[in-house]
């Protein structure tokens, strides 16, 4: 399983030297990946195998070609992660600047902005004190206006209900609009309505101090500050040119249109948040606490494990428990996908999350708020959109000498051509389209919506992907690798025959249970239950789980084995090899074979379907299983999966895995619920969890989870990945070729400023809308 470690460097002053080790370290045969930070001297190693004396090769090496160079581990303990929220921030290009600037500096190992979310992540190798304060000047430069708040937890313990008060937010949107009425009517006035030249003029000049002003101050503090290229300074341009060359009422327009466009832009990007945490509206607000007779509202993060809350119909389920009193029909929809009501009674376990739709019932919890159900789910989703897609990490590089480019070339437009045709006003117009074109806002606004847009529309079907990587890693598979127990079947077992040729079945019943019974594997549970009489625990001696074969005991004085034939095998027990369909569980005493029990399971109702609608999108599939082959082909044959290896161990699993992936083209996905699966889940290019039955591990190393353990939201969530990719392409598509035909028309002097704004603006609007189409498929 791979394991990234971190390192401090010290003493490295030659960023030649730090390329050198970096080569130096990437090139050891126990290391999948390394980056030397040279500006953070910081070193993040991706490991193939444990290595106890790393740390001691890295500091010879480094020394050998940086002498007095040092390496130290930083530890775990003192890693930090904080999250901000960001306010005032408008614009996608100035959030990607933010981002860059704050990730360059030191100890920061990696910032995260989330336009969409208006939150900042970060995490770094030790706490400072002065951080906050640092990230606010440094984010006020590059935008001004901008705040940065740490979000803390509120520590009190009783439930408030919140206060209705006025947005602040709507009081600024409102502010905006009649900026933009009263620039209109202005415009309008001095266009239209009055002929004399200096009162014209005056108008006009006027609507554009009220259009525009704020971002004409925005540039020239940002010039100030060394930040150029942005959109306040090159609007400021553009139009101061357009006055220049005397087109004054297109200048005006510009500007009006240019807010016009930004005030639209954010209207959409809100809307587009909101529609999407709608989506996972399941955090509850507050828990009823029973104590004595009485009820107390109180905050579920206060409620401890142990005692009893009272739900009622229409609230949400706040915490994880099980159902001691009362009958209710539960919403689970924002869960797991899934329509149909789930009926619990007395005795049920319940999730976070689901809504209570009739009937008041007494649930005991069972878990603490931050372990809940609902707390994992919000946890990955709000954290699925800080993980960037190669795409979107293309589009912020691109963003980044983009701009600068266009601007070189808009200077070069106004400056080369007049010194042999002349005629400098009409070139300087034609450079002043570029300069209006050349923002990269719907690129860098419209690419990561559309990955949060894909991220959300796959929750609502109960498909949580970790990241905007997971979900472009998904549009491109080749091949699906199952596990077999609990995900292509269902994982419900139960002993369908016993053999003994001396022993009665009671007996090798007996043996059986109390041989199980410390194991919670779902094999054993179904033995301890199919023997139907209490277990004597204390009977049993030496017990030995022993990986992928089985267990051994002493029970009553005498060895016994329990396990499948490796197991019969290893300890040179006698034994036929039995061919039957189902888990043969093989029972030895005194390493003498005595009989033998079969375990059936059964397929889940939509495995066939899944497999199908797989291989229908021309995917391949495989099935890895620990359970014998016979079993393991009859279980492939009957869902119709391409190729079966039986009888694995798990360290078996990694290897077959391995060689699957070095045969396919495209990504391989693994799909399965147990621990042992969890090596295999993080070596795959998608790791998919079935997240209704599977362990804590298992989801913890996937990159997907399916929170209702059908298969066939495998399907869905590759069709999610192909619609997004789809709509992302066009957004780039739709960017580029518009910015560049407008540009290029604007060079032969047939497009206006008008154009020019609908190259941007209006570009990004329609990028934006095209995003959110993603929720609607």
């Amino acid at each position: 399983m791979k394991r990234e470690v971190i390192y401090n460097v010290k003493n490295l002053h030659c960023g030649g030297c730090a390329a050198k080790i970096e080569d130096a370290v990437n090139s050891l045969s126990y290391v999948e990946s390394a980056n030397l930070n040279f500006m953070k001297k910081t070193l993040v190693i991706a490991l193939n195998e444990i290595k106890e004396d790393l740390l001691e090769d890295l500091n010879k090496l480094a020394d050998n070609l940086e002498p007095g160079t040092i390496i130290e581990e930083v530890l775990t303990k003192k890693n930090t992660k904080v999250t901000y929220s960001v306010e005032n921030l408008h614009c996608g290009g100035c959030a990607s600047k933010v981002e860059n600037a704050i990730n360059e500096l030191p100890n920061v190992l990696e910032a995260t902005l989330n336009f969409m979310k208006k939150t900042l992540v970060v995490e770094f190798s030790e706490k400072r004190d002065d951080f906050l304060k640092e990230i606010k000047i440094l984010a006020d430069k590059i935008e001004p206006g901008t705040t940065i708040v740490e979000i803390e937890e509120d520590p009190s313990e009783e439930y408030v209900e919140p206060e209705k008060i006025v947005s602040i937010k709507q009081s600024r949107s409102y502010k905006k609009e009649l900026k933009v009425a009263i620039a209109l009517f202005l415009f309008f006035l001095g266009t239209f309505g009055i002929e004399e030249t200096k009162l014209k003029l005056a108008v006009l000049i006027l609507a554009y101090v009220v259009s525009g002003g704020n971002v004409v101050l925005k540039s020239f503090r940002n010039i100030a500050r060394g930040n150029v290229f942005d959109e306040n300074f090159l609007m400021t341009i553009a139009t101061f040119g357009a006055f220049f060359v005397g087109e004054y009422s297109e200048a005006v327009a510009v500007m009006i249109f240019y807010q016009v466009g930004e005030y639209f832009q954010g209207r959409a990007v809100n809307n587009s948040r909101k529609s999407i945490e709608s989506l996972m509206d399941i955090r509850p607000d507050f828990a009823n606490i029973k104590i004595g007779n009485e009820l107390k509202k109180v905050k579920p993060e206060s409620v401890k494990v142990g005692a009893i809350i009272v739900v009622k119909p229409g609230e949400k389920i706040p915490l994880d428990g099980v159902v001691i009193k009362g009958n209710a029909a539960l919403d689970t929809s924002a869960l797991t996908g899934e329509s149909l009501p789930l009926d619990v009674k007395s005795g049920d376990a319940v999730l976070s999350g689901s809504i209570n739709r009739n009937g008041v019932i007494e649930i005991k919890v069972d878990k603490d708020f931050y372990h809940s159900t609902v707390s994992k789910i919000l946890e990955l989703v709000e954290n699925a959109s800080n993980k960037k897609a190669d795409t979107e990490k293309f589009i912020t590089k691109f963003a980044k000498y983009y701009t600068p480019a266009v601007v070189v070339v808009a200077t070069m437009t106004a400056v080369i051509p007049p010194l042999f045709v002349g005629d400098f006003n009409t070139w300087l117009y034609r450079a002043l389209i570029f300069l209006v074109i050349s923002c990269p806002c719907a690129l860098v606004v419209s690419i990561p919506l559309g990955f949060f847009s894909g991220i959300g529309a796959a929750s609502k079907k109960g498909i949580l992907i970790k990241g905007g990587n997971h979900l472009e890693a998904l549009y491109k598979v080749g091949a699906v690798v199952f596990d077999k127990t609990g995900t292509i079947t269902k994982g419900n077992f139960k002993v369908t025959e016993v053999f003994t040729s001396k022993m009665s079945e009671d007996e090798i019943m007996y043996i059986s249970a109390h041989g199980e019974a410390y194991s919670n594997h779902p094999i054993a549970k179904s033995i301890v239950e199919s023997y139907g009489k209490e277990v004597q625990i204390e009977k049993v001696k030496d017990y030995n789980e022993i990986e992928g074969q089985g267990v051994s005991l002493v029970l009553e004085g005498k060895k016994i084995l329990l396990g499948n034939y490796k197991l019969m095998e290893t300890n040179n027990v006698k034994c036929p090899k039995i061919d039957k369909i189902g888990t043969i569980i093989y029972v030895a005493i005194e390493d003498k074979f005595e009989g033998y029990l079969v375990i059936s399971d059964e397929l889940k109702v939509d495995s066939k379907q899944a497999i199908s609608s797989l291989k229908k999108m021309g995917i391949k599939t495989y099935m890895l299983t620990g359970d014998n082959e016979y079993v393991a082909a009859d279980i492939a044959n009957k869902v119709g999966i391409d190729k079966v290896y039986g009888g694995l161990l798990p360290d078996q699993k990694v290897d077959v895995f391995e060689k699957i992936q070095n045969g396919i083209g495209g990504n391989v996905i693994f799909v399965g619920d147990g621990i042992n699966d969890a090596p295999v889940l993080a070596r795959a290019d998608v790791g998919i969890a079935m997240g209704g039955i599977g362990s804590d591990a298992a989801i913890e190393a996937a990159d997907v989870v399916i929170m209702n353990d059908e298969l066939t939201k495998i399907v869905d969530g590759i069709n999610v990945a192909k619609i997004t990719r789809k709509i992302v392409t066009q957004n780039i598509i739709l960017v580029l070729v518009i910015k560049l035909v407008v540009m290029g028309l604007g060079v032969m002097g047939e497009a206006t400023m008008w154009e020019a704004i609908f190259a941007d603006v209006g570009v990004a609007i329609l990028t934006i809308f095209n995003s959110i189409r993603i929720l609607k498929k």
